[in-house]
């Protein structure tokens, strides 16, 4: 596709990107080899000198994987997209491409805590510190950045009680003050958010998540402009090699083919269940950006298409409640991934934030009682059902 800014989202998802072979093939194809031939060795010595572009080991340069980037790049309107392993080797690649001993992180305290133990435990050992802030407290960031600041870091909405930030208000914060604003766009996708418009440098994705769409493979991306992502992330990615496989490349490319139709679907069930949940009389709290009483429910509306597919939700009877109505579900699916087109169903307390101290939990604010549901596309009054059983029982 030529000129994809041309074509509206639905068509860039399914088109943007392709390259078609000589083959005429009207599918992306596959390109599951490890290396590529040169026509000769001025060729070869120009393809790796960067004097000419082109394919030379699938590390770094494939065609299935390019077609990925180059479609999930014109989706959240960036310059470059770099796919990477999963979703956590993004987030690392941007880090180590983009960062040096001596820098400093301001994250927000509601991110995975994979990403909490990534910065806390292994990003300090090489002179990168980290402070975390409440994520909707821009007064908080602001106090918290210092000289050697270089990087904001979020999730919004955050996993898993769904709090935003003013992205556009944060953006100004960072870059007034000389920082990079890196945003985790998994809980939305550019279908439904658009941090480089709001004002974002980067864009982190786990594509294992949404982008795909049922569950079958693992990556990640990571979007941004020519230099920072084109060039150092990229540079980073030929070295340390945290590379995706041109069969997940083709996965992820099916998947964004139907993004925008899957997101609005699971928007859909999330606010029907979480109207559901907030009516029952087990359910203490509900978090979810679509409802009224949500208290970013009015800066979601402003700065996303949609309010997503994530719903949290706290039960009366703390962990023992919260384990039966888990127990108890015959078709949500007890995994802690999300994004699927199945339902999944997890107590985040002792999975996603398990590795993380009580403190951490309780800074984040995610206690015994708290459920967390990927709704899926499945009918919602299946899904309803299924969580009644424990509520109900």
């Amino acid at each position: 596709m030529k000129d994809p800014e041309n074509y509206a989202f639905e068509t860039r998802a399914v088109r943007a990107g392709q390259h078609r072979t000589h083959e005429g093939e009207h599918s992306e194809a596959i390109f599951p080899t490890s290396s590529f031939v040169f026509e000769n060795a001025a060729q070869a010595a120009a393809r790796f000198g960067g004097t000419e572009p082109g394919n030379i080991y699938s590390r770094f340069t494939n065609p299935t994987v390019r077609t990925f980037q180059e479609r999930l790049a014109a989706m959240e309107g960036g310059e470059a997209c770099i796919a990477t392993s999963s979703g956590m080797s993004a987030i690392l690649s941007t880090c180590m491409a983009l960062l040096k001993a001596g820098d400093h992180i301001v994250s927000s305290r509601s991110v995975f805590g994979t990403t909490t133990s990534l910065f806390t435990n292994y990003l300090t050992r090489f002179g990168v510190p980290v402070d975390f802030v409440p994520l909707p407290d821009l007064e908080a960031w602001e106090a918290a950045i210092r000289p050697e600041t270089r990087m904001l870091y979020v999730e919004s909405p955050s996993n898993p009680l769904t709090e935003l930030v003013d992205i556009r208000a944060l953006a100004d914060l960072a870059r007034s003050r000389g920082c990079l604003l890196v945003v985790d766009n998994c809980f939305c996708t550019p279908a439904l958010q658009l941090p480089l418009a709001l004002g974002a440098d980067i864009v982190i994705h786990s594509a294992t998540k949404y982008l795909d769409g049922q569950g079958r493979c693992v990556g990640g991306a990571v979007v941004g402009d020519a230099e920072r992502v084109g060039k150092d992330v990229f540079g980073f990615l030929r070295t340390g090699g945290p590379t995706m496989s041109p069969f997940n490349a083709w996965v992820f490319l099916k998947g964004l083919e139907t993004l925008s139709l899957r997101m609005r679907a699971h928007s859909e069930n999330a606010l029907h269940l979480a109207r559901w949940l907030k009516a029952h009389p087990r359910v203490a709290r509900v978090h979810f950006p679509g409802l009224e009483d949500h208290p970013q429910h009015e800066l979601a509306k402003a700065q996303q298409s949609g309010f997503g597919g994530i719903v949290s939700f706290e039960v009366t009877g703390g962990r023992e409640l919260a384990w039966r109505v888990i127990d108890a579900t015959r078709m949500l699916s007890i995994t802690a991934n999300l994004g699927d087109t199945k339902s999944t169903i997890t107590h985040p307390a002792t999975t996603t934030h398990g590795r993380l101290t009580p403190e951490q939990r309780e800074e984040q604010g995610v206690g015994e009682s708290l459920i967390r549901v990927a709704v899926g596309l499945e009918a919602i009054t299946d899904i309803q059902a299924d969580l009644a059983r424990g509520l109900d029982g």
